[in-house]
């Protein structure tokens, strides 16, 4: 597959996020508006719950790109009531999907009854809404809690898992992906995966995708079942999908 064929499949399963701590009302206005006007759609915008309101407005009626928005983020320490609270409320803003911080911590100190409590919880509110847990893999001591977490968090009704807020030293990783799909590739129902944080380049992207293919099938990766949490990844792609040398600027306004 060429540079720019396989850049269009990875725009497809992008969420094109802006976390930052100065995030503002007009940077989730452009991100809306980055998320369509680039040569694909994005699958979805990923923003903090304040501005879902202001992205729901931006993107009216469209139906090609979603709204994310965390709960419980960044740190995974919020109590059960205040992330409920988070989570009904991104929902009645307008969100399509709730990505929730695992409460990690609590995990590898063996507080599995309340984590999972957590995901049941988020699960309940987020109605027909897509449940994306954020395991925060990066921090764990060995792949073995990965599993543990992957598992735990898909046995409390997860639609997605994901490796990492980006907002931690260590992010995603191709053996956390592995050892992800792995869980994924035993449960019992469809659970999507989503590598997040530090995948900047094409080649980045490529390895997690091939992996992938080569664990699932080459047809299992779609919007529904896999993204990209990256937004540094997205002038990447559109540089490659326009035919734009490294380094420089992709033609057009994107």
């Amino acid at each position: 597959m060429s540079d720019a064929a396989f850049a269009r499949r990875a725009l497809a399963l992008l969420d094109l996020t802006d976390l930052a701590d100065d995030a503002t009302e007009a940077g989730a206005r452009e991100l809306c508006r980055r998320a369509v006007s680039g040569p694909v759609p994005v699958a979805a915008i990923c923003i903090w719950p304040r501005f879902v309101k202001v992205a729901r407005e931006a993107l009216g009626d469209n139906d090609d790109v979603r709204i994310a928005t965390v709960v419980n983020f960044p740190d995974g320490d919020t109590p059960i009531a205040p992330a409920i609270r988070e989570t009904e409320e991104a929902v009645a803003d307008g969100a399509d999907e709730i990505d929730l911080v695992l409460p990690w911590r609590s995990l590898l100190a063996g507080q599995g009854a309340s984590v999972g409590a957590m995901v049941r919880n988020v699960k309940m509110r987020c109605g027909d809404k897509l449940l994306k847990v954020i395991l925060e893999t990066g921090e764990y001591p060995d792949l073995e809690k990965v599993r543990d977490a992957s598992q735990l968090a898909i046995d409390a009704g997860a639609d997605f898992i994901k490796t990492s807020t980006g907002k931690t030293e260590h992010s995603a990783s191709i053996p956390a992906v592995r050892t992800m799909l792995g869980v994924i590739g035993m449960a019992r129902r469809p659970v999507g995966i989503k590598p997040s944080g530090g995948i900047r380049t094409l080649d980045d992207a490529r390895a997690y995708l091939n992996l992938t293919d080569a664990m699932m099938g080459p047809d299992w990766a779609t919007p529904a079942t896999f993204r990209f949490g990256a937004s540094g990844l997205y002038g990447a792609l559109v540089a490659a999908i326009q035919g734009a040398a490294p380094g420089e600027a992709p033609r057009g306004s994107y």
